[in-house]
């Protein structure tokens, strides 16, 4: 039986050591492989990463993306079931489990091509990042600083984020997010993965939304947990904010632009 393949694309990223030392706590395991994608990093921080003996690493001498990475990590995989991980998640070995059986064997669906986990701050508190629509209106209530504004359209942010989702039993879902994502390997092999013209942000959606067009499902779970160190770059990075709209602009050329 083939490991299930935990895919992690790096570039410098500074918390994929706490990432790697929740991973020591169970691994090495026969039933899982952590396999990273390296963007172009500099040397000692691939050395470090290579002191894992249970981490597998694919270096690429150019930065091409998020989409890319994974891709050449699980287009050509055998198995049924991997994970894509982002370089500043934390994650156990039964909440692995938990979400390799659902894709595999799952209550709403039996053509399942993500579980999505809830995932949380390190408070505890969860971040909404499931989305059923995206809009350019609501992509700039996000990123506007004014809280009176905000205030005045909380019921619509509390709509495009999806806080009613229920924590007591499965939905399904049309976007879940990138950061964590329990696959079925078959599924992403046959819509070709992401599309890499996404070099960072919006290619989780327009891969779910691609899945949906294939007629799989999308299921999200509350009973699985994820904790996502969040560095929230577009909103502190001029450059990240600039590949964050040139992502979008890709986004809705492709789907149709919706502005509100």
């Amino acid at each position: 039986m083939e490991p299930i393949i935990i895919s992690i694309v790096t570039h410098n990223s500074k918390d994929i050591f706490r990432t790697l030392d929740q991973f020591a706590s169970f691994l090495p395991d026969a039933a899982y492989q952590v396999v990273i994608f390296d963007n172009a990093s500099e040397e000692a921080y691939i050395e470090r990463i290579k002191t894992y003996s249970f981490v597998k690493v694919i270096q690429s001498s150019e930065n091409r993306g998020f989409g890319y990475g994974h891709n050449q990590v699980l287009r050509n995989a055998k198995g049924t079931t991997a994970m894509i991980c982002n370089p500043d998640i934390l994650v156990d070995r039964q909440t692995l489990d938990e979400l390799a059986n659902l894709v595999s064997n799952n209550p709403l669906s039996r053509k399942t091509a993500v579980v999505s986990p809830k995932v949380l701050n390190e408070d505890g508190t969860t971040q909404f990042l499931v989305r059923h629509k995206l809009t350019v209106f609501d992509y700039a209530l996000r990123f506007i600083p004014f809280q009176f504004i905000k205030k005045r359209f909380d019921q619509r942010l509390a709509d495009y984020e999806c806080r009613n989702l229920s924590d007591h039993s499965y939905s399904l879902i049309r976007m879940g997010s990138g950061c964590f994502m329990a696959i079925n390997l078959a599924a992403f092999q046959a819509i070709k993965g992401f599309d890499e013209q996404f070099f960072m942000y919006f290619e989780d959606n327009d891969l779910c939304l691609r899945f949906e067009q294939a007629g799989y499902k999308i299921v999200y779970t509350p009973f699985a947990t994820v904790t996502h160190l969040y560095g929230k770059g577009a909103h502190r990075s001029g450059k990240l904010f600039l590949v964050f709209l040139r992502s979008m602009a890709q986004f809705f050329r492709k789907w149709g632009w919706k502005f509100y």
